[in-house]
């Protein structure tokens, strides 16, 4: 004979009255992860409200929320929601030093090899505050408008001298290879990460793909003329 499984919590009982004490409660408490895991959770919800919220309009309680952590781990695992923007930043820069990386060896990258990577990098990722939006020629470029948001300052420079030192590194590299021996590595690596910062403002902002292509090209150029490689 067939038989079927008795949902016990269904069961209707005649005179019978539930103790409250033994009612099921919902939880509203923050659920509690692992440490690493926690961190992670929160830089991920942070990254998505920066992104579309902006930085001044996002607190730790919203990131809280997001993450489904409290509020005092936040603190615990940063310190400081600026500190979690300079977290985020070295995360963003870390992400563009892949993409710029590729599958290639830091010695076998150049300039003509590294900027397109930059460029497509930051079309693919244009989700930050100041970097939506249709081109328009007026206003700062996204680049400079996250440079000159006060909210977003910690994630600016950290971003900044993540990939700053990572150009520095490949250039040492890249330059020993080639018997490149004239070129200050340091002030190079400065001056690259300006031009190619103002590059991508200009991309970003092009009207029409032959503009951006324009741009792209040229800043290709003056870079590998400016490290000492050849520009034909």
């Amino acid at each position: 004979m067939a038989t079927r499984a008795i949902d016990s919590r269904t069961v209707e009982t005649k005179g019978f009255k539930p103790d409250p004490r033994h009612e099921p409660r919902t939880d509203t408490r923050a659920r509690r992860y692992d440490p690493a895991e926690t961190k992670q959770r929160v830089l991920a919800a942070a990254h998505m409200l920066f992104s579309t919220k902006g930085f001044a309009g996002t607190g730790t309680a919203d990131i809280a929320r997001e993450a489904d952590v409290s509020e005092g781990s936040i603190f615990y695992h940063f310190g400081s929601k600026k500190a979690l923007l300079a977290e985020l930043g070295k995360r963003h820069g870390q992400m563009m030093i892949e993409a710029m990386e590729g599958n290639d060896r830091l010695e076998d990258l150049e300039p003509g090899i590294i900027i397109p990577r930059v460029f497509q990098f930051c079309r693919d990722n244009m989700m930050w505050e100041g970097m939506t939006g249709q081109p328009c020629s007026d206003g700062p470029g996204p680049k400079a408008a996250m440079a000159q948001n006060p909210d977003a300052e910690p994630f600016y420079h950290a971003a900044k001298a993540t990939t700053t030192e990572w150009i520095h590194r490949q250039m040492t590299i890249a330059m020993a290879k080639r018997g490149i021996t004239d070129v200050d590595i340091e002030i190079a690596a400065s001056f690259t990460h300006h031009v190619v910062g103002d590059a991508i403002d200009r991309v970003m902002l092009a009207v029409t793909p032959a503009e951006a292509e324009r741009v792209e090209r040229e800043t290709v150029r003056f870079v590998r003329a400016a490290c000492g490689y050849p520009t034909h």
